[in-house]
């Protein structure tokens, strides 16, 4: 069965989807109608191994998810359209698009250029652009501050008791609904402007995308708090007709600072990485580094540190021309 791609309505906070799909093959996302307010519950996918542009992508089930590299968003030009697990994208909702991790599911995204944080829910499939790990929607690249630089190096981490959560209600049947949050939201909200409303948690119409305006994150005086701890912010925006969007809760943390690695490969045995780094000479400086994952020693082979996502994609770009066709971007 061949699911249509695009992307779905979601708050911050954990909601449900209904149904099952697989597919052999995930297509490009859709230009076609919106749903009526009856197809726009989506379901629970994991999906088949896929293939997009020669590439494979096997989704699975990964409660124990946390990569970095880099991140980057999408908008206008898919609102309103099918997600890759039925569900309908909705610009201004906190919501996000990952390779292979289970739809829906929620993860927490960090910026770690400003170190900025926020909880999104996973519904589509991307983005297939190589060096990305995850695509934010518009409304989740304005709470993180990368709406206007287009991406940014980010740490992306599954939430697992609340995405699996969200399995075992998908598959009992039950509705699209709000479960959990990650943080309290207030029943009142300070708008734009200082006065108090009351929150609503309705979408805003899916037709033609709306202007958003998301208040600004106070970063100053997040970051003056942050030293001393996490601090917390509850940003409400509204659409052009007056709704207002669902709170979103972004924690801000201290930033601290990362650099770049293409990363062309981890073997168990030196040799195989030491072969591999001297193969990699040409493209520019490796290293091999030996690691612990699961109680197994692994040697890494990195290129870098780069000072750019620009020259980052290029030597990407080189290092998998060269024979490294897993190789990925990741930020440390």
């Amino acid at each position: 069965m061949r699911c249509v791609s695009l992307k779905g309505v979601s708050l911050v906070a954990l909601v449900l989807a209904v149904g099952a799909c697989t597919s052999t093959k995930e297509p490009a996302k859709s230009a076609g109608p919106a749903p009526s307010q009856t197809q726009q519950r989506g379901y629970y996918k994991v999906g088949n191994p896929y293939e997009v542009e020669g590439v494979r992508y096997v989704p699975r089930e990964d409660y124990s998810y946390d990569e970095t590299g880099v991140g980057s968003w999408y908008g206008p030009g898919f609102h309103a359209k099918y997600t890759a697990n039925g569900e309908v994208y909705d610009q201004n909702e906190v919501t996000a698009a990952h390779k292979t991790l289970p739809l829906p599911s929620l993860v927490r995204v960090t910026n770690l250029d400003n170190g900025r944080q926020l909880v999104v829910r996973v519904n589509d499939r991307g983005p297939f652009v190589a060096g990305r790990i995850i695509d934010l929607s518009k409304r989740s690249a304005q709470l993180l501050g990368v709406e206007k630089v287009g991406t940014a190096k980010v740490r992306v981490q599954i939430l697992a008791k609340e995405s699996q959560t969200i399995k075992e209600a998908a598959l009992q049947g039950k509705p699209t609904g709000t479960l959990v949050a990650e943080a309290p939201v207030p029943p009142t909200v300070v708008a734009s402007g200082g006065r108090e409303v009351e929150r609503t948690d309705l979408p805003a119409p899916l037709a033609e995308p709306v202007r958003v305006a998301t208040p600004a994150v106070d970063e100053k005086k997040l970051l003056a708090q942050a030293a001393a701890g996490t601090a917390t912010a509850v940003v409400q925006g509204t659409n052009e007709g007056g709704r207002f969007l669902p709170a979103a809760s972004v924690k801000q943390t201290a930033p601290k600072k990362t650099q770049l690695y293409v990363q062309a490969g981890a073997f168990g045995v030196l040799d195989n990485a030491e072969k591999l780094r001297q193969q990699l000479a040409k493209v520019g400086h490796a290293d091999v580094s030996q690691v612990q994952v699961g109680g197994r020693t692994f040697y890494r082979v990195r290129v870098g540190p780069l000072t750019s996502v620009d020259q980052a994609d290029a030597t990407l770009a080189k290092v998998v021309s060269g024979g490294a066709s897993d190789a990925k971007i990741v930020a440390e």
